[in-house]
């Protein structure tokens, strides 16, 4: 996928955000676009996938980035599952890095990563406090997204990161 500098990057988490941590109302194991089966590549919790969620993330018309403890492996496991294609990976930092006191440990380098650009953030951890981090520490316009870890992204989240990009 490729980068465009004016486009506004969305950096996606994939645990409590993609994949829920309480099971999806429609019930058991569907198949991925690709046509896997979940208990096929060992993830039963693949199951809880929307496959609705990729289409909708493109759709958004930002420069989609993983950022997961998942690593590359988003891009092998779920990517193919919700169909978006190989995407971007946030490099971390050391774990020798000396965190911000009381902000998340992602915080930092999505600012960084940013580099002023636009972005929004969707992720089940968010608090205050990185909000207002990223309000002082980033000189361009940013959404720190907090999503629900039990429900995932839902259409309400998608609405809310589609009405703050109109507002740009």
């Amino acid at each position: 996928m490729p980068v465009i500098p004016d486009r506004p990057m969305l950096f996606l988490d994939v645990d409590g955000t993609l994949i829920p941590f309480a099971a999806r109302p429609d019930g058991p194991a569907r198949q991925a676009r690709g046509g896997s089966a979940a208990v096929e590549v060992g993830n039963p919790m693949l199951d809880r996938l929307n496959l609705e969620d990729g289409p909708r993330l493109l759709a958004l018309g930002c420069d989609l980035v993983w950022a997961t403890s998942w690593m590359a492996e988003a891009n092998e496991v779920v990517s193919p599952w919700i169909g978006l294609p190989e995407l971007p990976v946030m490099d971390w930092p050391d774990d020798d890095d000396q965190p911000v006191e009381g902000i998340h440990w992602k915080t930092r380098a999505l600012v960084e990563r940013a580099a002023g650009r636009t972005f929004v953030w969707v992720d089940d951890e968010i608090t205050g406090l990185d909000r207002e981090w990223i309000a002082e520490h980033h000189r361009g316009r940013a959404l720190a997204h907090r999503v629900d870890p039990r429900v995932g992204l839902t259409h309400v989240d998608f609405q809310t990161i589609r009405h703050w990009l109109a507002a740009a």
